[in-house]
């Protein structure tokens, strides 16, 4: 069977769902073909940062994503001792950011997949194949196995990758990655929660780590840290054994986290990170996992997914609008993204080594760290606009000092002066105002 499209995504993760739904809104006729049949039970990203709310807005899909999901405004880092004495807390705000989008919200990864593909499917060039995978490539078609019997060779103009770790498109174009590791993974699980239970919430010790974050429907997603390779030895141990490692460092979850009732329940969550070399060749892109993916801590995996498909997709808009489809113009494309997923890559790089290892002195540094973080605006400015997405404003020799008590602690930061570090629309869409080839 063949077909024909103007935009072929192989992917439909949230991140092709975002390319798809912009082309579809712009009027450019776009297939995507996603190879699972229906939702799946997999732990995914479910926290959306301000800049993936900024752009789900402009789609018209924020009231009905705000709908399903918990509004956070702020997180508490809270440090205990190893004894399990609470020994400092530190409060990461939000609305230190000039933002209309100033909190980030947890959502259902499915729900919000949901919620940008139901409204694709209300245009007529949006065209979704599920059940379906991109096998490679042939000229200028893509085959598509479809239920894993029918062939279809899908004719584009352009093809972009967003099926995630494992990339026909990245192959085609002959691009490795090479994977960091790290020396831990995570267990993560969905429970109850108190009702009053709705800050997010990271619990530490020199050698224990426990990320909190609450879903709707008084649910919370949990991230508990442990050594590589420790897994399997966990499993034999009993359920009472992990409610333990939870309520020993939050006992207000103790009949909630209880609720867990088979091990099948609590995935294994791997970090790695890569960052592909090359975004595009010739009418080929990749965005997403296909092109980078981060260490968890920061929550930014599926924000730089949806982050690239507004740029990608707004470009391609624009290619065809102005009827200016040359394929030199994809280059704009990581003219724009690759600098700031580098940033949120090294940032998130550095969150998971400060809770890596079980040393006292990292622990004293990181204590030491996240308190003069919340207490001079400047440092704390930085940090929930570096991982809003909304701007990027890097360290000085001076923030530093400042963490480490070095340097005093800044009193003020101007609004004029936090304005100028948000990214503007010329930052965003460039070409725009540089033109198009």
């Amino acid at each position: 069977m063949k077909k024909k499209t103007s935009v072929f995504i192989s992917g439909g993760g949230i991140g092709g769902l975002t390319i798809g739904l912009k082309l579809a809104k712009c009027g450019v006729d776009v297939t995507v073909v996603e190879k699972l049949p229906g939702p799946t039970p997999v732990y995914k990203g479910e926290l959306l940062q301000p800049k993936s709310l900024d752009i789900l807005d402009k789609l018209n899909l924020l009231n009905p994503t705000l709908e399903n999901g918990h509004t956070i405004k702020e997180l508490d880092l809270v440090e205990m001792t190893s004894r399990l004495k609470e020994i400092d807390t530190s409060v990461m705000k939000y609305d230190v950011i000039p933002s209309d989008y100033a909190y980030s919200l947890m959502i259902h990864h499915e729900k919000i997949k949901e919620i940008v593909r139901d409204e694709a499917l209300k245009y007529p060039h949006f065209h979704y194949i599920p059940n379906s995978i991109c096998k490679g490539f042939r000229e200028n078609y893509a085959i598509v196995k479809k239920d894993k019997k029918e062939e279809i060779h899908v004719e584009a103009d352009f093809f972009i990758g967003a099926e995630g770790r494992t990339s026909a498109t990245r192959n085609e174009m002959g691009i490795n990655v090479k994977e960091s590791i790290y020396n831990h993974h995570f267990l993560t699980v969905t429970f109850p929660r108190p009702k009053d239970f709705t800050r997010g919430k990271i619990i530490s010790t020199h050698d224990r780590f426990l990320g909190l974050f609450p879903l709707p429907n008084n649910e919370v997603r949990s991230v508990y840290l442990i050594p590589a390779g420790k897994y399997k030895e966990l499993r034999k141990q009993s359920l009472d054994y992990v409610y333990k490692l939870y309520t020993d460092l939050v006992p207000e979850l103790e009949g909630y986290v209880n609720k867990i009732d088979s091990w099948k329940k609590i995935q294994l969550m791997i970090p790695l990170a890569y960052h592909s070399s090359q975004y595009v060749q010739g009418n080929k892109a990749i965005i997403g996992d296909a092109a980078h993916t981060v260490h968890p801590m920061a929550g930014e995996g599926m924000n730089m997914a949806i982050q690239d498909g507004d740029v990608l997709g707004e470009l391609l808009c624009d290619m065809y609008g102005q009827d200016k489809l040359h394929e030199d113009n994809l280059n704009w494309f990581p003219k724009v993204r690759k600098n700031r997923v580098k940033h949120q890559m090294q940032l998130s790089h550095l969150s998971a080594l400060a809770y890596s290892y079980p040393y006292r002195p990292i622990t004293w540094l990181r204590r030491k760290t996240l308190s003069r973080i919340e207490e001079d605006p400047v440092l704390h400015f930085k940090q929930m606009l570096n991982i809003s997405g909304l701007g990027i404003w890097k360290e000085s020799a001076v923030d530093r000092l400042s963490q480490t008590g070095i340097w005093p602690l800044r009193t003020k930061i101007n609004q004029q002066k936090k304005e100028a570090k948000l990214f503007a629309n010329s930052d965003d869409y460039p070409w725009k105002q540089e033109g198009l080839v």
